[in-house]
């Protein structure tokens, strides 16, 4: 029978920004701000659509859910991030290793085909608007969400029966801030022929085929909007798409640079920032920013919170905590 086991490398040493060691404080703080911002940025856009029945429809169900994966990515990724800048290089466990790279697929996987659903929520809004709301109802949300996550707990489980199968026996170093497959299959000396050849189909399933599927939709939906006389309609109808196609254009965009075209590791690295940093923050400033009604239902989320706690009562409060 044959023996697989994992203790041959039990500690991964993640280098993170070697170039960077002279600004490592600079971009630790910055990391930082980000990392909250986009957390509180993302948790705001989850409170906005939940609070206000004006944005209970199944665009901004489908935003809640991006919200809910960007903090996921971001919260699988930046932590540990922190604490390479602040050490000049960290050390993690093979198991929690792995760990982070499942968590992070998984993330990016979703990422995926909630774009791709909300693609379709807008192509039956804007080229079957009649049969909108009979097509999109919250049974099908619902029921696309449970089939998104289902499909990713199989795709986890089929990675890790994979990996489950190669030995690990060194160097122990990952020249990269985060466990990506790709440096981790390199520390492996067993043949990686079929982990890569699952890797490749799995892109074309859940990467290629959902962008597929988005273009296709956005072509409909660009012939759609041509069709109508009036410019102010053409530009109020697309103005309903448009936050959806630049979070896609972002997205897809960040990821086809760095693993499509060919680049040296240290140039990966810091294009890896772009979707696991800079994209979960720039989702919600997209969104929030060039869409009236999530910043009408701000305003009232602001102006409700204002008047259940108003700065008078929190300063009479205060004063009276000073005195005594």
């Amino acid at each position: 029978m044959q023996h697989h086991n994992f203790s041959k490398v039990t500690e991964i040493l993640l280098l993170g920004f070697q170039n960077l060691k002279s600004f490592n404080v600079v971009f630790f703080l910055l990391l930082l701000v980000i990392y909250c911002v986009t957390v509180c940025g993302n948790l705001l856009i989850i409170l906005v659509v939940s609070s206000s029945r004006s944005l209970h429809s199944p665009m901004y169900f489908f935003l809640t859910q991006l919200s809910f994966s960007d903090i996921l990515l971001t919260t699988t990724i930046v932590p540990n991030t922190l604490d390479i800048m602040l050490h000049e290089g960290s050390s993690v466990s093979f198991i929690g290793c792995l760990t982070q790279y499942y968590f992070f697929s998984a993330s990016e996987v979703l990422e995926c085909l909630l774009l791709t659903v909300m693609s379709y929520d807008r192509y039956q809004a804007i080229c079957h608007p009649l049969h909108y709301t009979s097509v999109m109802d919250l049974t099908f949300c619902v029921r696309a969400v449970l089939l998104c996550w289902l499909v990713i707990c199989a795709t986890l489980l089929m990675i890790f029966f994979t990996v489950s199968r190669l030995d690990f026996c060194g160097p122990n170093i990952i020249d990269h801030f985060f466990c990506d497959l790709e440096p981790l299959l390199e520390l492996s000396c067993s043949d990686t022929f079929m982990m890569k050849l699952e890797t490749f189909f799995l892109v074309i399933v859940f990467a290629m085929c959902p962008l597929i599927v988005i273009i296709v939709s956005y072509v409909y939906i660009i012939v759609t909007i041509l069709r109508i006389p009036s410019v102010t309609g053409r530009q109020k109808t697309f103005s309903t798409c448009s936050s959806h196609l630049a979070v896609v254009a972002l997205f897809y965009g960040s990821l086809i640079t760095t693993y499509v075209f060919p680049r040296k590791q240290n140039a990966k690295t810091f294009l890896s920032l772009f979707y696991t940093v800079v994209t979960p923050l720039l989702n919600p400033m997209i969104y929030s920013l060039s869409n009236k009604d999530i910043k009408e239902a701000l305003r009232k989320l602001m102006k409700n919170l204002s008047e259940m706690f108003p700065i008078n009562h929190l300063l009479c409060l205060s004063c009276l905590t000073n005195k005594k």
